[in-house]
């Protein structure tokens, strides 16, 4: 069985396009699925990332280009800035 998915921003005209899919011919069932909220604080990354902060597990760079000094080091990160001017 194949399915249709359908996106109706507008809420007022869900009701009236259900109506309108069950008069198609062939049509066996038509469900109408709210969005989910997505809450951010439930996952599992989120979570993990406020333990590193409570643990003092995190770094704070001035800018960009100190961030990636930190991590590549000073000679490749100049050696990957001078390559791709």
């Amino acid at each position: 069985m194949a399915t249709l998915v359908l996106q109706v921003p507008d809420e007022s005209l869900v009701a009236k396009v259900k109506q309108a899919c069950k008069m198609l011919v062939g049509v066996a069932s038509v469900k109408v699925q709210k969005p989910k909220e997505y809450d951010i604080t439930k996952t599992a990354g989120y979570r993990e990332a406020m333990e590193d902060v409570k643990h003092g597990r995190v770094h704070h760079a001035d800018s960009v280009d100190d961030m990636f000094k930190d991590i590549f080091g000073e000679n490749i990160f100049n050696e990957i800035r001078s390559s791709h001017v």
